[in-house]
Formats: structure tokens, C-alpha cells, sequence
């Protein structure tokens, strides 16, 4: 690792979201002009309203059509605008992605006359997002699926497709990027409904970037999305989902809400049907995207409100909020809580760190319910957290938040899943750690996630692809072409995606394959602990569970490594990979020598001799009691090795 500054650190940041912050320069900075208000006790009436999201692949231009869609409605500002404005975070403009779901109301004029209330939700597009994209898509009736004119349909178009279908959404088809030369909107539209099966006759095309097209998408939002229903109206109990929250510093929990069935209103003592938990509301209000106040909100509408609530994980996306004194009789479908699939741990690599990383993870878990961690610690790092992710993107996001907003240098240990282990007598336990294995003879069944992956790629990578998910244990489900590229479908070990998968399938295709997985059940895996033990005693750092048949290469690759890595000392180090108590890789560093005999001019050869026996003896001494010292950047480059 490189040398760390003696100069003073930089400040920290206190770790809050881009969402608190956005609105403070439209309203100054203090807290009693934090909302605009618009007292109104007044409702739109359910067919004026359009509760509507956006679906694509990641980079199609969802955001960009967003920022075109609240410029054009007056949602802010020429002044007030910027590049991806629901984007709050760095890392989300950076990426070009969207981690957070974000929701916007826009007022739109019709040519009929009439002002319609246009409510965005703008979803992440990952498939690690998925349950948050499914709740947010279960509060509207329809979606726009955005698909590049250029590139077409991608793997994550079709998941993120399938799941509006399944929510009985509406569909509009949008073409963005109709400007670039490579455009073939006709093809494109063929292609959808081949492959979809929707009709894309009447798809509307546009440049989000430019703006061409913008009053045509807002026309048939209005026109061809259907309005909210709500059985009871506003009179009956009432009826909402809960689709996400966020923390902010002056107004604690803020909760985003989609209105069902009856009213929710300032004052009223609500509970979250889920949780058991209530709270009296003290603010309502919507977002355009700056905040505005309302007394109240009614059937269809979408919103937030504050109720003193002090942590998100109080806030379960997903689940059914309902008045104390008159509850409605059914909760919303499909609520469960958000489930970490991935895990590993997270150390600082100066010990004197470990409070402020607890401060920062405790920050961090403010804002992202989904995000677990617990304390642990290893002999060989040290004192850190053993953290649970939705997978692979959120546990990268993460990180990179914890080392830039925080001003923290941290180790990530392998990314681990969770295992299921059956017991001898009968029980059934979980396994995120695998330092944590007990006794191989306790064990009668080990169980391991799988995935069903979607790959489409071009033609011409498809060797290479076959043969890294065969590599991988993936069995094909079926391959069928959409024009020249090829769509896989295979069942994954999710343990085999989690190391380097990815990173192999986008350097086999040139990045031009698309990826994307959701997780089915767990199956019987033959699965080892596989240790990797130095000068015979085991980093539990590096301890990982592998299938028994790739246990060899894996061991293999990770003792070459490391014996590149450790610098030499006065002894030789034996570098052993093992499964239980059979070694299946062996690798010796050997040991610095000193020329003992340089002082020795002619003479008997017995000195000689003697004094070499004498140096063996000493080194055989040394073995027993010396210390190897590993350094943090062996740790850091074995634990990377899967990323070559």
C-alpha cells in the first residue's frame, strides 16, 4: 500500500444522501424554509392522475428522459436543472446508473385541454435492486419501456419488462436515440416484438438528449396509460404502500407513499401493518422534485411523509400503512423483507480506524435498510464488520461510498454467499462466514443458492461464453437467437457468479454481452471448506468455500500467489492450501541466507560443516517460534486474484 499522508485528513462527510441536500439551494438553508407550501384539501380526481415508471437496460437514457420530461412540464427551472437530476449521488453520475428509486410529480397541459398530474417513480435498473424495483412498479399502473435505437434489447430490458407485465402494467414503447447515425428503429421495433412479444407498431420515437419527441412521450402517458382505480375512494379505511424511504438530517425518516384507498393526512396516527409500529404524522407533502407541503393525500396519489421515525430499518419497503383507530381488513401482497444474498468483510486497513468505520457503517444504515453488518474479527486483519449485500453491485457501491465520503482505506475480504447447512441431528443453520464451519462429521448436507441467468450477446463471443459457464458448473436451459445475437439461459451456482464471473464474461465479449440473474433455490452442492494455511497456521481471511472438484485450481492459483507475495524471511515458509486435514497445494518460500562460512579461509572442512549444521539448527528453532508477517497488500492482491 502506498505510504499514508501525514497530512491532516480532509474533513469527513457526515455520510448523508444527495436527497437531503438537493432541495436547500431552491430555499436557502435554513430548516423553516426547508418545503414551498400548497395548502390544499383538495384531491385530483383519479382520471386526471398517471402513476407511470420507466424501464430499460443501464445507459438507454432512462434518466436523461426523466430530466426531459420535469424541463418540459416546468418541474424546475432552465436555472435549476442539471445533467440526470434524480441522480443524486456522485457514484450514481459517475456510473451512469441509478441505485436509488426516485419519484418526481410534474402538471401537464393535454391538448384536450385538461391538467393532468404526472407521477415519475424513476427505478434502479439492476437486477440487485430487484425487490425495490418491484414495489416501486406495483404503485403504478403503467411503464414506459425506453430501448435503444442503436443497441436494443438487453438482458436486463427483458427482466426489468417481465416484472412490469407481471405488476399488469400498461406498456409504452419508447425509441431513444433516434439521432445517432447507428440508429435502425425499424429493426429495433421488430426485434421487440419478437423478442418481448409486445406490439412496438406504435412506439414513439425520440432523442432525450436533444429533446425531440418529448410532447409526443408526455401525449401518450395521457392518453394510452390508464388512470388509478381505488375500490373504496377516499371514504373507506385507509389503504397504502410503503415504497421507499430515505433519511434526512432535519426531518428524521421520510417515508414515500402511494394512496390506495382512503386519506392520509397531517395529525393522524398511522400504523405500519408489517411491523406493528405507529407513529403520528407530522408533514405531508409531494415531491416536484423540490418538496412541497400538502395537508393531505388521496386515492392514487403519490407522496411522502415524516412522522418522528428515526431509523429507515423502521421502514420496510413493500409493507401496508393503515389508520391506528380504523384499520383497513387486508394488507398489500408481496411484502418481505429485504434479504442480504451476499456477504464478506470489511477491515480498515489502519487499526486505529475501527471507530470511525463503526461510525460510518452506522451512518450508512441510516439510509439503506438493505445493508446488514455486524462486528468480527480476524487474527490475521484485525478488528472490522462482517457485512451483508443484495449482491455484487451494492456491496461495490458500498464500499466506495465508506472510502470516499468517509476518508477510509479498507480490506474486503472474498465475497462469500449464504449457505445452508443440515445437520447430523436433524437442525438446520445458515452459514455466511466460512471461517465459521463446524465440524465436517456434524454435517450431513450442504445446500448453495442458484441463479437463473439471461446472457444475450453477439455471435461471435458465444464459444467463449459456452465454455466460461460450463467452467462455471452452469447447466443451459436454452439458447435461442434474436437476429445475431445469441440469448442464453442457464442455471448458475451463484458461489461460481459471486468471484470473477462477471469480469469474465464482459472481457470474453469486448463488454458487448449483457447480464442479468435472479436467484431461484437453494440445491445440494459438494461442497469443501478450503484453508489456506502459512508456516502451518490457517488465515481465516482467506478461507473460502469451494466445489470439491475446482478445489485443486483454486488452491493451486491462491499458494502461487502468495508466494509472490510474502517477502522472504529468515526460514523457509511453507504456503499449504487444505481441506480439512488433507493439504492439495503446496507452495515454499525460501529463506534468506546468510553466508555463515564467507569468514572461514582454507582449513579443515569439518569447520565449515559445523558451522553450517549450526546455522540449520537455528533455523529449525526459528520455524517453531517465528512469526510470518504478512503484509496488507498480499492480502489485498490474493483477495483481488479473481479480477485478472
Amino acid at each position: 500500500m502506498p505510504a499514508r499522508s501525514s497530512k491532516a485528513k480532509k474533513p469527513r462527510n457526515s455520510g448523508v444522501r444527495a436527497h437531503e441536500t438537493l432541495h436547500l439551494p431552491l430555499c436557502g438553508n435554513l430548516p423553516r424554509c426547508y418545503m414551498a407550501r400548497m395548502s390544499t384539501n383538495t384531491s385530483t380526481p383519479l382520471d386526471h392522475i398517471r402513476n407511470f415508471s420507466i424501464v430499460a437496460h443501464i445507459d438507454h437514457g432512462k434518466s436523461t428522459l426523466a430530466d426531459r420530461l420535469i424541463q418540459s412540464t416546468g418541474g424546475l427551472a432552465d436555472r435549476e436543472m442539471s445533467e440526470q437530476v434524480l441522480d443524486n449521488m456522485d457514484i450514481e453520475r459517475e456510473r451512469g446508473i441509478t441505485i436509488k428509486a426516485q419519484t418526481v410529480r410534474l402538471h401537464y397541459k393535454a391538448k384536450d385541454g385538461e391538467t393532468y398530474v404526472l407521477n415519475l417513480i424513476d427505478t434502479p435498473g439492476h437486477v440487485d435492486f430487484a425487490y425495490e424495483v418491484s414495489r416501486s412498479l406495483s404503485a403504478c399502473e403503467g411503464s414506459l419501456l425506453v430501448v435503444d435505437a442503436s443497441q436494443g434489447v438487453e438482458a436486463q430490458t427483458l427482466a426489468n419488462v417481465y416484472q412490469a407485465i407481471d405488476n399488469n402494467h400498461e406498456l409504452v414503447t419508447v425509441l431513444n436515440k433516434i439521432d445517432l447515425p447507428a440508429a435502425e428503429p425499424d429493426r429495433i421495433k421488430e426485434q421487440i416484438e419478437e423478442v418481448i412479444g409486445i406490439d412496438a407498431s406504435d412506439a414513439v420515437l425520440i432523442s432525450a438528449k436533444t429533446g425531440l419527441g418529448i410532447p409526443d412521450v408526455l401525449e401518450a402517458i395521457v392518453q394510452r396509460l390508464p388512470a388509478p382505480k381505488s375500490e373504496g375512494g377516499e371514504k373507506a379505511p385507509l389503504k397504502a404502500l410503503l415504497v421507499d424511504s430515505w433519511y434526512d438530517t432535519y426531518l428524521g425518516v421520510m417515508v414515500l407513499v402511494r394512496v390506495i384507498e382512503g386519506r392520509i393526512s397531517k395529525g393522524q396516527t398511522i400504523r405500519m401493518m408489517g411491523t406493528d409500529a405507529k407513529y403520528t404524522i407530522e408533514r405531508v407533502g409531494v415531491l416536484t422534485p423540490k418538496m412541497v407541503a400538502m395537508d393531505s393525500l388521496g386515492p392514487g396519489e403519490i407522496g411522502f411523509i415524516t412522522a418522528s421515525i428515526k431509523e429507515v430499518a423502521d421502514t420496510r419497503v413493500g409493507d401496508t400503512i393503515t389508520e391506528d383507530k380504523r384499520p383497513t381488513a387486508k394488507a398489500l401482497p408481496g411484502f418481505k423483507p429485504a434479504q442480504p444474498v451476499v456477504f464478506c468483510g470489511l477491515f480498515p486497513v489502519d487499526a486505529a480506524d475501527f471507530e470511525d468505520l463503526r461510525s460510518a457503517m452506522g451512518k450508512l444504515r441510516l439510509n439503506d435498510a438493505s445493508f446488514s453488518f455486524e462486528m468480527e474479527s480476524s487474527a490475521a486483519l484485525g478488528f472490522g464488520f462482517r457485512c451483508g449485500f443484495l449482491g455484487l453491485l451494492h456491496l461495490e457501491i458500498i464500499q466506495e461510498r465508506l472510502e470516499r465520503e468517509f476518508d477510509l482505506d479498507l480490506i474486503a475480504t472474498a465475497p462469500s454467499v449464504v449457505y445452508k447447512l443440515f445437520m447430523t441431528d436433524g437442525s438446520e443453520r445458515e452459514l455466511h462466514n466460512p471461517a465459521d464451519m463446524p465440524d465436517v462429521v456434524k454435517i450431513s448436507e450442504i445446500h448453495e443458492p442458484w441463479i437463473r441467468a439471461t446472457i444475450l450477446t453477439p455471435d461471435d463471443y458465444l464459444g467463449g461464453i459456452l465454455k466460461l459457464c460450463q467452467d462455471r458448473r452452469g447447466i443451459q436451459i436454452e439458447l435461442t437467437y434474436v437476429g445475431t445475437r445469441a440469448m442464453l439461459t442457464y442455471d448458475l451456482p451463484l458461489n461460481e457468479v459471486v468471484f470473477d464471473f462477471y469480469d469474465r464474461l464482459k472481457s470474453i465479449s469486448k463488454g458487448y454481452a449483457s447480464f442479468d440473474y435472479q436467484i431461484t433455490d437453494h440445491k445440494e452442492g459438494n461442497l469443501v471448506k478450503m484453508s489456506i494455511l502459512v508456516n502451518g497456521e490457517p488465515v481465516d481471511a482467506l478461507s473460502m468455500m469451494v466445489h470439491r472438484m475446482a478445489a485443486e485450481k483454486r488452491g493451486r492459483e491462491m499458494c502461487e500467489k502468495l508466494k509472490e507475495l510474502i517477502p522472504k524471511h529468515m526460514f523457509k515458509i511453507p504456503i499449504q492450501a487444505a481441506i480439512g486435514g488433507n493439504v492439495i497445494a503446496r507452495e515454499t518460500i525460501s529463506a534468506l541466507r546468510k553466508d555463515v562460512t564467507a569468514k572461514c579461509y582454507g582449513g579443515d572442512a569439518t569447520r565449515k560443516r559445523k558451522l553450517l549444521e549450526k546455522q540449520k539448527a537455528g533455523k529449525k528453532r526459528m520455524r517453531q517460534f517465528g512469526k510470518v508477517e504478512i503484509p496488507q497488500e498480499a492480502f489485498i492482491a490474493a483477495l483481488k486474484m479473481g479480477d485478472e
